[in-house]
């Protein structure tokens, strides 16, 4: 069977996130279900190392800078993401796919589509057996390739990003040799919690008993939350501070000592924030190398894995196709998310980096904090010339562009309404300026979709 029927039918199981229909039950999710699908594949995952990685905001960028130091390093490195931008496929990454080279890539469609295959039958086999309740969600499933991915290449270890929560996402299967927290924030709450207590305790449901976490000092009820967990599993916390950079040091490169070695550290995501994301996955590198004898990590791999990460999407800045100006593309989904950014944006515009006129292309899912990150963002675009276009997104989960509107009214806020968002960047980029894209990873994913097709459909 070919990639696009893979895609197609695997993008039929992609709702279970959508809210509910009126009256309808909400899909709830259970771990038995994952290993059982799992065990009927040969239990993949219990072939390799693993590192767990949950979160609220900054899973991603860690686990993609841990990924980078592991396949500088030699090893043969998994890296599970989500969600994705263009194509399913960045979401299954694998180092050594070319033979000799050491950067990650995404596996091929011939792959990804023998293994959806694959799973779609065992699946398919288990609930007419009645060992399934029902058809496993579109995150399970390409969890499961992604698992089958990872034991086909023979991988050292593998760095996964945790979908939601932790406690019950699809990823909690393994056995991790080391478990992350990166930063707790409110999201997905009608899932995970409304309090940062609750949603912590989900999140630390990556631990085990005996294990081994790595985290940074957060807000105290997170911390609270966290630590109790830890403890009551007898839990060994490694605190990541040591390796962020001096308080008060000017931004760029810095020195870093890493086993009496002192390396320099040039970040290449941009921000502030994300000196806690490469602190935390430094602190995962030493601990492979001291306590799971990854022996190849060396203070000099952590260099270069630091300086060849690549995540795009976080403030990344491209020159628009249409030569207007600059276009500055960031994921911001959620208020934690849309505060980094206007901090950014804050600097950016005082030192010139983002001239005027100013346009901001939002938009963002339904089950998101769609009124506070519209507030947070939107007063950076009020000087005269600047304008914020909404668009709706290709997803089950997007808000209209009714919906949009009717959070900009309610705030008071002058706005053009697109249809799509092709016309949104359009219009965006038909006047010099800056463009700024933000509110969604799917919206991010098509902007650069626009990009690649030549800004003209």
């Amino acid at each position: 069977m070919s990639y696009a029927v893979a895609v197609e039918h695997l993008y039929a199981l992609s709702g279970e996130l959508a809210p509910a229909a009126p009256g309808a039950p909400r899909r709830k999710f259970d771990l038995a279900h994952m290993r059982t699908l799992a065990a009927a594949l040969g239990d993949p995952q219990k072939n390799f190392k693993a590192v767990l990685i949950a979160g609220t905001n900054g899973k991603g960028s860690t686990a993609s800078t841990l990924a980078s130091i592991l396949s500088v390093s030699g090893l043969r490195t998994g890296l599970y993401t989500s969600p994705h931008m263009l194509r399913v496929n960045e979401r299954v990454q694998i180092s050594g796919i070319t033979p000799g080279a050491n950067s990650l890539a995404e596996i091929d469609d011939d792959t990804f589509a023998r293994l959806y295959f694959r799973v779609d039958d065992a699946a398919n086999r288990l609930v007419a057996e009645g060992k399934l309740p029902h058809t496993p969600s579109f995150f399970e499933v390409v969890t499961a390739i992604a698992f089958l991915a990872f034991a086909e290449a023979k991988i050292d270890i593998a760095v996964l990003e945790v979908g939601m929560g932790g406690r019950l996402d699809a990823t909690n299967i393994v056995e991790p040799a080391v478990s992350v927290i990166t930063d707790i924030a409110l999201d997905h709450t009608e899932w995970l919690g409304s309090t940062l207590t609750e949603i912590a305790r989900e999140k630390a449901g990556i631990l085990r008993p005996g294990g081994r976490m790595i985290t940074l000092p957060q807000h105290p009820e997170a911390n609270i939350a966290i630590g109790e967990i830890a403890m009551s599993l007898g839990v060994t916390g490694i605190n990541a501070a040591a390796y962020l950079p001096e308080r008060g040091a000017p931004r760029g490169p810095y020195p870093l000592s890493i086993n009496g070695e002192t390396i320099t550290i040039a970040p290449v995501l941009i921000g502030d924030h994300q000196n806690r994301n490469l602190a935390l996955a430094i602190a995962s590198a030493v601990e492979l190398q001291s306590n799971e004898h990854l022996t190849a990590i060396t203070p000099s791999s952590i260099e270069a894995g630091v300086r060849l990460t690549r995540w795009p999407g976080r403030l990344e800045s491209i020159a628009s196709p249409t030569g207007s100006g600059t276009i500055l593309l960031d994921v911001a989904h959620n208020p934690a998310g849309a505060w980094t950014l206007r901090s950014h944006l804050t600097h950016a515009i005082d030192d010139g980096r983002l001239p005027g006129p100013r346009t901001l292309v939002f938009s963002a899912l339904r089950d998101k904090s769609v009124r506070e990150m519209a507030q947070i963002l939107f007063p950076s675009f009020d000087e005269p010339g600047d304008r914020i276009l909404l668009a709706p997104v290709n997803s089950p989960r997007a808000s209209s562009g009714e919906e949009l509107a009717a959070v900009a009214s309610a705030l008071d806020t002058p706005v053009i309404i697109c249809a799509s968002v092709a016309e949104a960047m359009k219009l965006a980029s038909a006047e010099p300026g800056s463009v700024v894209v933000s509110g969604s990873v799917y919206l991010v994913g098509e902007v650069k979709a626009w990009i690649e097709r030549g800004a003209t459909a």
